[in-house]
């Protein structure tokens, strides 16, 4: 199994493809960190799945001070996973190497949107807006997907759907 072209991915929301063009992946960046306000609930069948309300944190002069907890981080890059690849996305080392981490879902293919990973700080930290956080790798598939991703979070994060 081989690794997708990252390239395919470089689109006008990048704000610096020369930067953030790596050489396994491409960097995403924070556009909105958000904290949780309540309980969620998931089931099954998702017929009981209840995502927890959240809110935006202010940024004060384009930066975040967090302090210890969980975080829901929207990258301000607009990304489509190719029909023949999924997604997964990867802290930066230097996110970790100072108290924090970075986990995500894998994005099946076809995934369009701004998609949202969970931040989580362990010891207090200064984010600036557009500061680079994760990394996107793309994994090339062995075999044709059946479908491609038709979930409740195509086009998440203002993404228009594709006709």
């Amino acid at each position: 199994m081989g690794i997708a072209d990252p390239r395919v991915l470089i689109n006008q929301s990048f704000a610096d493809p020369g930067v953030q063009l790596q050489p396994a992946g491409v960097d995403l960046t924070v556009g909105e960190v958000m904290v949780f306000e309540e309980e969620g609930e998931l089931d099954f069948t998702n017929q009981r799945r209840r995502l927890p309300e959240h809110r935006s944190l202010p940024w004060e002069r384009e930066k975040l001070r967090l302090t210890p907890g969980a975080y829901l981080v929207r990258y301000r890059e607009e990304v489509t996973i190719p029909p023949d690849a999924m997604g997964i996305i990867l802290p930066r080392s230097s996110l970790m190497r100072m108290g924090a981490v970075l986990y995500s879902a894998v994005w099946d293919p076809g995934y369009r949107g701004r998609g949202v990973g969970l931040l989580a700080v362990f010891h207090p930290l200064t984010l600036h807006r557009g500061a680079r956080i994760g990394q996107l790798i793309l994994i090339r598939l062995a075999f044709d997907p059946k479908q491609l991703y038709r979930g409740s979070y195509q086009g998440e994060g203002g993404v228009p759907e594709q006709v």
